[in-house]
């Protein structure tokens, strides 16, 4: 490991980011090193505006993909080598504004359904029920479940913050079966060996699931968070409470949802969106 590595991985670690944004990061420097065939500290402005062009012209990447790359790198210069400022004048394309394929509540039934694993179903619910992302639902322990104050915690998510979703009395039940066939130790979702699961494995368990559900909507398993999202304030949650039970930093985020669902009315409390999947069934 060279020593610029070993500085960018420290001071990654002191703004506390996670482990893909290490991965994405130290990645994008590689990539720049690679490109300009240099050390990314003998390298001046021009050279970085070459590197963006590069991207963005001949590599032809997603915005998504380039802005991901333009972070990584100036969080080198600035915060490793200390550079005053990163000004490289590159013009970033534009993300474009797309809306989603969101989930109805028939097909997350479905998919739901269609998931013949009993523990990757009970996954699959609990990310829908308290529209959790992927990295959170793998972390869940067991200890994070507060039946009786119906909570569930869900512990350093993304920014590095706690915080609490409701758990629906129909989810809790769903839960405490689930508990009492399994019963875990430590992590709630275990692998073979008592560690965490791989992100992959539920990644493939949700795909399989919607093509036997026979829902061709575009989109991965994060769908079933704009699910609960949107479902929930269609049933008159507050834009303001969604946020936190998301773990939005910023209200700006969770307002997307509101553009992509016009209907959406104010009120109070969170809906019992588990118990609506069963309601749909029947």
């Amino acid at each position: 490991m060279t020593a610029l590595r070993q500085r960018m991985i420290v001071a990654m670690q002191m703004h506390g980011f996670s482990p893909r944004t290490h991965e994405s990061d130290l990645a994008a420097v590689r990539d720049l090193a690679k490109f300009t065939h240099r050390a990314p500290d003998c390298l001046a402005p021009e050279d970085l505006r070459a590197y963006f062009e590069h991207l963005v012209r001949e590599r032809a990447l997603a915005p998504a993909s380039v802005r991901l790359f333009y972070n990584g790198i100036r969080f080198f210069y600035l915060e490793v080598l200390d550079w005053p400022a990163v000004n490289l004048e590159v013009t970033l394309p534009k993300r474009p504004q797309r809306i989603p394929e969101l989930l109805t509540r028939e097909e997350v039934a479905a998919i739901l359904r269609a998931c013949r694993d009993a523990r990757q179903r009970m996954m699959l619910t609990l990310c829908y029920g308290c529209g959790l992302r992927l990295s959170e639902v793998l972390a869940v322990r067991v200890a994070d479940i507060d039946g009786e104050r119906q909570l569930l915690r869900v512990e350093q998510g993304k920014g590095a913050k706690d915080r609490f979703v409701p758990l629906s009395p129909t989810l809790l039940t769903q839960l405490r079966t689930y508990w009492r066939a399994y019963r875990p130790n430590a992590w709630l979702f275990a692998g073979r060996r008592g560690t965490a699961l791989s992100p992959t494995t539920l990644q493939k368990a949700f795909t399989q699931a919607k093509q036997r559900a026979g829902v061709h909507k575009v989109g991965g398993i994060h769908g079933l968070r704009h699910a609960y999202a949107t479902h929930q304030l269609a049933a008159g949650l507050p834009v303001q409470r969604l946020q936190r039970l998301l773990g939005h930093q910023s209200i700006h985020t969770t307002l997307r949802y509101v553009h992509w669902l016009p209907s959406a009315r104010e009120g109070e409390g969170a809906l019992d969106i588990i118990a609506q999947l069963e309601v749909t069934h029947d």
